[in-house]
């Protein structure tokens, strides 16, 4: 079926006709959350009449068409609820991620001029309260959670949609006559810059409507489907395809209710597609490996086999178009001993995942493929609202991020960068002309990615364009494939190749400390913890191997001559990754500045410029 209504213009037009559609039918449901210990449905109509009651909260107090109000909130139905009631005023929503502090918060309510924020808890509410004083716009607060004692100008969202009930009952003509144009903007989000402060991307309503459309016409969803999510409802990529595509087409969205309970939901959910980034495969996958190898050597032999077996089989078919007969009788046996079991664990349903939010490397993508795990991998960015690009599901090429998707130009400029031209294309950066003017030239938006476009169209990133190494010697050097190249190993969590204006280059190494402990128990190696590890003579070496390994892959300039074993992963928390899970490069040589020099200047003699 696809979309329920092709031809829908903004956002509130879109809601609109699906709940219309669904009007009465109160065993369909657009989402469904955990309570106590099973899944409950919440149905359309329901959540309808909520929107319908919050809007008006929302608009007897002073939210009007243009206002800007900010959610900070983890993913739960509230989020979805307060997003529908914003745009349905004409006004603009601003998401925040709820792992900020209140001093970036600030900054953003501050530079969006917000005049309401709705939050989840009491742990979001406090950071807003301990800096309302410096909010001279902000006049509304509301919290999704129950308030348990009464807070000053704080009304928590029961209470809202009461008082809706009740405005509703005495004037039900205040929603009527809300007007929201294509070309209005329907959302600011601010991107969480790895270097500066952040920007907000204006998106509009047809930027957003038109993603959906375009989407829609490859990734076939219908009622049928249900999806589980997990990645922030704060980040355009989930925001547009976990949420208003699903939503546009009927399908059922699960909440999980944790990043660590994501293996549990799914099997709760059992869901037909899946969106989400390569460092959940990752944790898959090695959680996969970690149970074969409990496992009796013949299952192990069987698993491996069938690894193999399937690996075959795609090669195969993608260089001639179909399998020997033997391959597939094999990859049929592989599939009743192997395939069908880990099926079996996304739920058994499971048609794709939808991969995006950063680089999947081939090496994984191939391997859910040979286990019959099919992942789509797509590209875009927050001001491409956000989805350019994504691989087809009849023809999956791993190490792309496939062709455009409708609506969508795309061109390689002269220096590599990758350019981008349609409908998606954000208004600008909020109160920042020169900032947009840098980004959009000649009608193209510069995506600050470097890649290349192969015969099929399909377009393959090599890197960030500010993440280019530029060496002493004037050598260009795309840090990624190199990082990917040694990301392979297992005893490596995260990497980071560094090296600008320097004669060679050294790698940041973030080991998987879990790996490493379980070599070292099997070896006899005793230490203190997890740095005396990293320091004991044959764990470098575990290093000092892999990178003479991949230096047979590479030109002598792209060789990794030394490493550092880091002392603890880059993540949100620390502040060395974006909360959409991107490193911050300069952060990061800033913490490790004195262990780089030191490298460098003892090695500066042995090595000349390359």
């Amino acid at each position: 079926m696809g979309l329920i209504n092709p031809d829908f213009q903004t956002l509130p037009e879109l809601f609109a006709s699906v709940f219309s559609h669904y009007r009465g039918q109160p065993a369909r449901f657009p989402f469904a959350h955990k309570l106590q210990s099973a899944y409950e449905p919440i149905s359309y109509d329901d959540f309808h009449e909520d929107v319908r009651r919050f809007s008006a909260y929302l608009k007897e107090n002073g939210t009007a068409a243009g206002d800007r109000v900010a959610i900070l909130s983890e993913n739960r139905p509230g989020w979805y609820l307060a997003d529908m009631a914003v745009l349905s005023l004409g006004a603009i929503d601003v998401p925040l991620y709820p792992s900020l502090p209140p001093n970036q918060i600030e900054y953003i309510l501050k530079d969006a001029g917000v005049r309401a924020v709705i939050v989840s808890n009491m742990l979001q509410l406090g950071k807003i309260l301990s800096i309302w004083q410096n909010l001279p716009d902000l006049t509304q607060l509301i919290v999704m959670n129950r308030l348990e004692e009464p807070v000053e100008d704080v009304i928590d969202l029961n209470n809202a949609k009461a008082a809706g009930t009740q405005l509703l009952l005495d004037k039900p003509w205040m929603l009527d006559g809300t007007k929201v144009d294509p070309d209005d903007v329907a959302t600011i989000i601010y991107t969480s810059g790895t270097t500066g402060l952040p920007k907000g991307v204006m998106l509009t309503h047809r930027n957003l409507c038109e993603n959906v459309k375009s989407a829609a016409e490859i990734i076939r969803i219908d009622e049928t489907d249900c999806s589980l999510s997990f990645l922030p409802l704060s980040h355009a990529y989930e925001r547009t395809g976990g949420y208003y595509l699903l939503f546009a087409c009927g399908a059922s969205i699960y909440l999980a209710e944790s990043i660590e309970t994501v293996s549990l939901n799914i099997t709760e959910a059992r869901p037909t597609i899946i969106f989400t980034v390569p460092r959940l495969f990752d944790r898959i996958r090695t959680n996969m490996q970690k149970q074969i190898s409990t496992e009796s050597p013949l299952k192990q032999k069987i698993f491996n086999w069938a690894v193999s077996r399937g690996e075959h089989y795609h090669r195969s078919i993608e260089k001639k178009g179909s399998a020997s007969p033997l391959l597939t009788l094999q990859h049929a046996v592989a599939g009743k001993l192997v395939y069908q079991k880990v099926k079996k664990r996304f739920g058994g349903r499971l048609r794709y995942f939808v991969s995006g939010g950063a680089a999947l490397p081939q090496k994984t993508g191939e391997f859910f493929q040979a286990l019959g795990i099919t992942i789509l991998e797509g590209f875009g960015l927050t001001e491409t609202s956000p989805i350019t690009n994504v691989n087809r599901p009849e023809k999956v090429k791993f190490g792309t991020v496939g062709p455009t998707v409708a609506n969508v130009e795309m061109k390689i400029a002269e220096d590599g960068e990758v350019l981008f031209r349609g409908p998606n294309i954000m208004k600008g950066y909020w109160q920042d002309r020169e900032a947009t003017a840098e980004v959009i030239r000649d009608g193209w938006f510069h995506s600050g990615d470097i890649g290349e476009i192969d015969g099929d169209g399909y377009l393959k990133i090599t890197d960030r364009k500010k993440h280019i190494i530029v060496t002493s010697g004037g050598k260009n050097i795309a840090p990624m494939p190199i990082e990917n190249l040694i990301a392979e190993n297992p005893y490596v969590d995260q990497v980071m190749v560094v090296g600008e204006k320097r004669p060679f280059l050294i790698a940041l190494i973030v080991p998987d400390f879990q790996k490493l402990r379980e070599f070292a128990a099997s070896a006899g190696i005793t230490a203190p913890d997890d740095a005396g590890l990293c320091a004991h003579k044959e764990i470098v070496q575990i290093y000092e191997k892999l990178l003479r390994s991949i230096s047979r892959q590479l030109a002598t300039h792209e060789k990794v001559r030394r490493f550092i074993l880091a002392k603890e992963p880059f993540t949100i928390e620390n502040g060395l990754m974006t909360p959409t899970l991107k490193v911050k490069r300069k952060t990061i040589l800033e913490l490790y500045e004195k262990e780089i020099d030191a490298i460098y200047k003892e090695l500066n003699m042995v090595y000349n410029t390359e």
